[in-house]
């Protein structure tokens, strides 16, 4: 499909009518006539790495860090977002029952 394009984290191919999350970027020049931008690039997130990356700790670098705003930003009050991941997860993971460690007698001293 012309219009599909890989997750830029797990590589999943995401088409048009899945959900997903789009970033633009471009370069344009300041202060400099006459003013140039470079052509757009989209990279396309998919549900679960968008979650991912907005609830996990801040990367290194400026891009990486605008991104990741942005991303945490737009998560926070997406809750058709957050509902899609949560169904997603709920088809294969086990969430652990809490695990008590067997009891132990104490000796007398």
């Amino acid at each position: 499909m012309a219009d599909a394009l890989p997750c830029i984290r797990c590589g999943a191919l995401l088409t048009p009518y899945d959900q997903a999350i789009s970033v633009y970027m471009f370069a344009q020049t300041v202060a400099v006539s006459p003013k140039q931008k470079s052509d757009s690039e989209r990279i396309k997130i998919c549900p679960l790495c968008s979650v991912s990356l907005a609830m996990g700790p801040e990367p290194e670098g400026p891009v990486n860090v605008k991104v990741y705003r942005m991303l945490r930003n737009l998560i926070g009050p997406c809750d058709q977002l957050g509902e899609y991941v949560w169904r997603s997860l709920g088809s294969g993971v086990v969430v652990p029952s809490e695990v008590l460690p067997p009891p132990r007698r104490l000796s007398a001293v």
